[in-house]
């Protein structure tokens, strides 16, 4: 048995629900044996799914990306969440979907005539509190060693484990990432720049999974009048940045207030943070 794990939670395995402490894969799994796979997180709050077209959109580029077919379509991926969501009785929480090239012998290439292997559960989801909204996060560069297809959300996680590693040693909560001297992305999340009151971005790319929150961030710049440019950000812009924030589906919208042992700007969370935190709010308030 898993510690802090609900093994009575009902998930979705190939087409059934059941116990989450009944759920069996084969260690033939090419999700096991190769990280051959990919997979998405919806949260939901209250009950209601956020952006989850934007996340079923996203979990079909990646799946067509490594060409693993399925015979869901969006509205079964949709019933599935709203399914899951509903057996948990939770309110605020995320659906976390998985699917994998499925049980073969182990061999590099793509079997074929195997049936992939779709797994879905949902866990509570406990949303970023006031103290590290109104403080911020700290953070620490690094260079980014992972491989050229970060758009494919892939389960194969091993670099952004290394990068999370990286945070937990140094005594901080995340990361920045470099990529030949080029901001690309956290652990687990999207990275933002202020400067001179533009809202900055690396470009939508190879280079960076390009999270659900990138959207929705240019939907609430736009609305609230902020400008906003999505292009190479040099690791010297991020030493002068005047603020820097991240975004991931379970940390929403948050500052980062200290950058290499330094303050980023006045050390506290900055007006364009603050604009956007309220329409983030306002989003989620209106599902």
């Amino acid at each position: 048995m898993i510690p802090d794990v609900d093994n009575d939670s009902i998930v979705y395995l190939n087409g059934d629900y059941v116990r989450l402490g009944d759920a069996k894969i084969s260690v033939l799994d090419r999700g096991f044996i190769f990280g051959d796979g990919i997979y998405d997180v919806v949260p939901a709050y209250e009950g209601k799914p956020f952006r989850m077209n934007g996340h079923l959109a996203r979990l079909e580029r990646s799946l067509a990306a490594i060409d693993i077919k399925v015979d869901l379509k969006r509205a079964d991926w949709e019933r599935i969440v709203h399914d899951l969501i509903g057996r948990s009785g939770l309110g605020d929480c995320m659906v976390y979907i998985q699917v994998t090239r499925g049980v073969a012998k182990r061999d590099h290439a793509f079997p074929k005539g195997v049936a992939p292997t779709i797994f879905c559960m949902v866990s509570p989801f406990v949303r970023p509190g006031a103290q590290v909204r109104e403080q911020g996060m700290s953070v620490v560069s690094m260079t980014d060693m992972r491989w050229l297809r970060c758009e494919i959300k892939s389960v194969s996680l091993l670099g952004n484990v290394l990068a999370k590693q990286h945070a937990v040693d140094n005594g901080v909560d995340e990361v920045i990432q470099f990529r030949d001297g080029y901001m690309s992305e956290g652990s687990s999340c999207n990275i933002w720049m202020v400067k001179d009151g533009v809202l900055l971005a690396p470009p939508r790319s190879n280079l960076i999974l390009e999270g659900i929150r990138y959207g929705l961030l240019e939907e609430l710049a736009e609305a609230a009048g902020i400008p906003f440019n999505a292009r190479p950000i040099s690791q010297q812009e991020v030493d002068q940045a005047d603020e820097l924030m991240l975004s991931s589906a379970t940390k929403e919208l948050l500052p980062i207030t200290t950058y290499n042992g330094k303050p980023v700007g006045s050390g506290k969370p900055g007006p364009v943070y603050a604009k956007l935190r309220e329409g983030y709010d306002r989003a989620i308030a209106a599902l």
